[in-house]
């Protein structure tokens, strides 16, 4: 009793709460269906603010542990381990808020096999909770694999026209990246007696001539799932054909996995190989944010541009972490959580005026200022946002690829929005306003290709 009463393994597991009452829900109460899945989702953000009540900020140890003996096989010893610290209790807390959302933009936009597609998300909750929370290899690289499975369907049967062929390239490119990575873990266990990740960072006795493998075999994994260039070719297709839950959640936790991955494993596994491979990692990243930028701007499909878009600012995520200084790591942090609601955000706005239009094209976008008037105003409460941050960048990005736009009305919101930036908002209000600015500001940039404002 005691396992299940733990509080990671509560968060972890609960949503199979939600599975088993939708087991017994007929597939014709669809309300019933959806209800059952959002507030299970609903309460597993509640167990997620429990988990972060508990935490010890001040504590730079893993907390709230949960570690018992698993599988002790041929001299193998499996743990059931989970902990919690800084950098997961972050990345946990951006899942169970989005999930939540994501299953609310479902309300109208899912009509067939609602069941089905319920049952998948809350799996996929439970696959990427425990990524976040495990700290035996073995467990994480169960829990990396079972997010596969889930998206895999959510894109292939939910997914638009092409997605058959977007599910396979996705789950064919991590699953490639993901063999390499076991054969590194067997490695690991084998050699240091232990699957345990704070034990063989611990005894910090690999060869460095092994590291350098084992760098590039972990890393081969988490590049694709960033994904960076030049391993990045399955993020657009995917993007392009899932459905609007699937997009929030694949741009705002999925991707993260990857830039988790490079932190708690590789920089912490094999500090030798990491200094080695920095530069390599600094010019991969340097590449794809100058790619992602320039590709994003020649995309006639606003969902197409996000997703190049999001190769662009992990990049960013990537080139602060391979710094190597605090304040890099700090940033890259940072960032992935900022990408993580800013780009959920434009995604589910993409969605919502697609469910209107039944098109991406930004061409046909123009004049939508007058149509949707609360998109405009709120590109000033964008705009208050720091120009450092991620949320007014996008604001930026958006404006450059609007294609239509005139390059002084960009250059002129491009300005306003560093000086606004630099203003820093005193009211309550404009303080709440600017936890998601993007909401409402993403499209009022597209908004501006109405002939009468250029």
């Amino acid at each position: 009793m005691n396992f299940f009463l733990q509080p990671l393994t509560l968060l972890t597991f609960f949503p199979l709460v939600g599975i088993l009452i939708l087991f017994f829900i007929p597939n014709e109460r669809k309300d019933a269906l959806r209800w059952t899945a959002l507030i299970v989702s609903l309460l597993t953000f509640g167990l997620s603010l429990w988990v972060l009540a508990m935490f010890d900020a001040s504590d730079p140890n893993l907390q709230l542990v949960a570690q018992y003996n698993w599988i002790t096989v041929a001299g193998w010893n499996i743990q059931y381990y989970l902990g919690v610290d800084g950098l997961s209790i972050l990345l946990l807390l951006l899942t169970t808020f989005l999930t939540p959302i994501s299953i609310l933009s479902t309300w109208t936009a899912i009509e067939e096999r609602v069941k089905d597609f319920m049952i998948f998300f809350l799996l996929l909750e439970i696959g990427m909770n425990g990524v976040f929370l495990a700290q035996d290899l073995f467990l994480f690289y169960i829990f990396w694999e079972f997010t596969l499975v889930p998206m895999y369907f959510i894109i292939g049967i939910w997914g638009g026209p092409r997605r058959i062929y977007a599910a396979i390239k996705f789950f064919l490119y991590t699953m490639a990246g993901s063999i390499l990575m076991l054969l590194a873990i067997l490695w690991l266990g084998i050699y240091g007696g232990t699957f345990s990740v704070p034990d063989l960072i611990a005894q910090h006795n690999i060869p460095v001539n092994v590291q350098w493998w084992l760098f590039l075999a972990f890393a081969a994994a988490f590049a694709i799932k960033v994904p960076m260039w030049p391993l990045h070719s399955w993020l657009p297709d995917a993007h392009v054909e899932a459905p609007t839950a699937g997009s929030v959640i694949l741009a705002g936790v999925l991707l993260k996995l990857g830039t988790y991955g490079f932190l708690r494993f590789n920089l912490g596994l094999f500090p030798e190989a990491t200094v080695r491979a920095a530069p390599w990692i600094a010019l991969l990243a340097t590449i794809g944010i100058i790619y992602g930028a320039a590709v994003s701007y020649a995309q006639a499909d606003v969902k197409k541009l996000v997703a190049y878009s999001s190769v662009s600012h992990l990049g960013f995520v990537m080139l602060g972490l391979f710094a190597l200084n605090s304040q890099g790591v700090q940033g890259a942090i940072l960032q992935m959580i900022n990408h993580g609601l800013s780009t959920g955000a434009l995604f589910l706005l993409v969605g919502m005026i697609y469910e209107q239009t039944h098109t991406r094209e930004l061409k046909v976008y123009g004049g939508l200022w007058k149509v949707t008037p609360v998109f405009g105003p709120s590109i000033t409460s964008g705009s208050r946002r720091s120009p450092h941050s991620a949320l007014s960048w996008r604001l930026f990005i958006f404006c450059i690829c609007s294609r239509r736009c005139s390059l002084v009305l960009r250059a002129r919101l491009w300005m306003r929005s560093r000086n606004m930036g630099m203003a820093s908002a005193t009211s309550t209000g404009a303080k709440l306003r600017s936890w998601f600015p993007f909401l409402s500001s993403s499209f009022g940039l597209v908004c501006i290709q109405n002939p009468s404002l250029r």
